[in-house]
């Protein structure tokens, strides 16, 4: 195992954390060369985030497998560019049991997760239609982790993961600077016990560990 260095696009150390392999940098670093190939045809992150991809995307993204290390089935909900599920993938990809599925309704974001999965040589499964059509129909058992970043409120994520969530699997979302008045939005609704970690990246934003989700009764 190595130390891994986080490098932005001009080759400059940005951030020194966590115990990644090197095959996993290798890994890492094709994912990013496919984001950035086909950025200007798909527009998978925000153009101003460009130069700094790997730090406001692959480091903020390790975060989500790393905030729940022992979960090795996964479910992404709402993907888009593979943010975190594809990182998450390639964490997981030396692991027989480590897959990961991600549901994302664009299909041209859909086409390109699997290709970002198989370039990567990580195990996942994509499924190119809406969260609440994918969850009803099922069938693939319970999972231990579910996630999703930078997709919606919380009462919406609690809902849409529900499916998973009631199962017994965690959820782990990214929540910026109003992290704490989301949580307590939801407080009256809902029932969770949750893990907050200060993100690695942003000291203002939070990766939330939710467990034992349930809705409170009307």
């Amino acid at each position: 195992m190595m130390r891994p260095v986080v490098l932005n696009s001009s080759g400059k150390v940005v951030h020194k954390f966590g115990d990644v392999s090197r095959e996993t940098l290798e890994r890492l670093q094709v994912y990013v060369d496919l984001v950035l190939k086909w950025q200007p045809a798909q527009n998978l992150i925000a153009p101003s985030t460009i130069p700094d991809v790997w730090t406001r995307h692959i480091a903020d993204s390790l975060q989500t497998q790393w905030s729940y290390p022992e979960a090795r089935t996964w479910v992404d909900i709402g993907s888009g560019g593979g943010f975190p599920g594809v990182v998450t993938a390639i964490l997981l990809a030396d692991d027989p049991a480590g897959h990961v599925h991600m549901i994302e309704s664009n299909q041209r974001k859909a086409a390109f997760l699997r290709t970002a999965l198989r370039e990567t040589g990580s195990r996942g499964t994509v499924y190119p239609d809406r969260i609440e059509s994918v969850a009803k129909e099922w069938g693939q058992g319970p999972v231990d982790g579910v996630s999703a970043r930078a997709l919606a409120s919380l009462d919406l994520l609690f809902r849409l993961s529900e499916p998973f969530t009631k199962q017994g699997a965690k959820a782990v979302f990214h929540k910026g600077q109003d992290f704490q008045r989301e949580v307590n939005e939801v407080s009256d609704t809902w029932a969770f016990d949750l893990v907050e970690k200060e993100s690695l990246v942003d000291p203002t934003s939070r990766m939330l560990v939710f467990s034992d989700i349930s809705a409170r009764p009307v």
